[in-house]
């Protein structure tokens, strides 16, 4: 039998779904798994989008261009523009996802080898859209103890070498939460222009800023116009996981072209996820705002109903729908494991995902876990008081 790829050996499995088969198992054996490993929202998807998935008006189901209807990029490039991110549709790439994204634009401006600097804990993909590409993860540490925030500058600077070329950014973070200060956005932009970095800025979390501070783009960074390649997907604003519509957004002309090399090859992005996208760039302001503010006190509920439960700490995420929590144990790979092989509580157990996952640094994360605050507030507080009960069972059974 051949050997299979080293490639696909160093690939990471997934730290949000590699406990999958173990919820199946729980769920098979009659228990309820609340799923707090996961980024889908279970708010509903805008109504305009499912009419106009309905009321589809074709003969034939067609390719699109590779870089996606030309309407759908008219439409983002005024959705940009109320955060004052200046593009023009010329500027867009629509990719399968915000994945597809992150992937293009590591094959699009990096060589096999070439270095990455990414601030951790990360969202676990970004090393295997790496490892895609032949390039070389290299993590920088935030701590949990402060809050997730940027690493000093230096520390980023003992990693550079002539093989880096590029910082890749997650903000608001997943899976911290932490929303980057303007202050250290310009520290990253004069990183970036002292080195002539690229800077891959995941920014799909946008809408869901929980502070009176400014939202602050990649793209209004001055002086690095054309270093900046911004990653962008309706998943989590829209609640449209399953539709596969992402964005790719740089005035790089060059990086442009390359990026299209590798759209053309790929064919076109979903047709019918692109419909529904432009669909639901029409969503009014109230479908916004309901969705943050639930969002938001949900965040307040479960924070404060971790930070309760002793021996655990969570800091306070500005942004996204997660947070990163320090839990009372020595593994918390075993710990959320054994919640779904070996615990229950009236019935119920949790599905989280261990924040080891989220680390390339050996050793880091052991303790912590990610959370997803995308249940009602009814159920998170079913979480917690599972969550609770666990622990203390956990405890005798170490």
């Amino acid at each position: 039998m051949p050997d299979i790829s080293y490639r696909g050996t160093i690939m990471p499995d997934s730290p949000i779904r590699k406990l999958v088969p173990y919820a199946n198992k729980a769920k098979a054996r009659g228990i309820k798994v609340y799923h707090l490993n996961i980024g889908q929202p279970d708010l509903p998807s805008p109504q305009v989008a499912m009419d106009a998935i309905r009321n589809i008006d074709r003969k034939v189901l067609e390719y699109s261009p590779s870089d996606g209807i030309l309407s759908l990029r008219q439409k983002l490039a005024k959705y940009y523009h109320k955060f004052k991110i200046e593009v023009s549709p010329e500027e867009i790439i629509i990719t399968t996802g915000g994945s597809e994204a992150v992937t293009f634009a590591f094959m699009a401006c990096l060589d096999p080898g070439d270095e990455i600097i990414v601030p951790e804990p990360a969202y676990a993909n970004y090393t295997a859209f790496a490892i895609s590409a032949g390039a070389v993860i290299k993590s920088i540490p935030s701590r949990i103890e402060e809050g997730f925030a940027l690493p000093p500058v230096k520390e980023f600077e003992k990693l550079i070498t002539p093989k880096t070329k590029g910082i890749m950014i997650c903000n608001p973070n997943n899976p911290t939460g932490y929303l980057y200060t303007r202050e250290e956005m310009h520290k990253i932009r004069d990183l970036v222009k002292k080195y002539d970095l690229f800077l891959f800025s995941d920014e799909v979390y946008r809408e869901f800023c929980y502070t009176g501070a400014p939202y602050i783009s990649a793209f209004h960074l001055k002086g690095i116009e054309n270093n900046v390649i911004l990653i962008d997907s309706v998943s989590k604003r829209y609640s449209e996981c399953g539709i596969r519509v992402g964005a790719l957004v740089t005035k790089n002309r060059e990086v442009h072209t390359n990026v299209m090399k590798f759209c053309q090859a790929r064919l076109s992005p979903p047709l019918i996820g692109q419909i529904a996208a432009e669909a639901s760039l029409s969503v009014d302001d109230e479908y916004m705002l309901s969705h943050y503010n639930e969002y938001l006190q949900r965040r307040n509920f479960l924070v404060d109903g971790l930070n309760r439960i002793p021996g655990v700490f969570s800091p306070i995420p500005m942004g996204a729908f997660y947070t990163v929590a320090r839990l009372p144990v020595n593994n918390a790979d075993h710990f959320c494991k054994w919640l779904l092989s070996d615990f229950q509580y009236e019935g119920q157990t949790l599905f989280m995902a261990p924040a080891s996952g989220f680390y390339t640094t050996p050793g880091l994360g052991l303790n912590e876990a990610r959370i997803a605050y995308v249940l009602k507030k009814e159920d998170l507080a079913v979480c917690l008081k599972i969550l609770e009960e666990a622990l203390k069972v956990y405890a005798g059974t170490r």
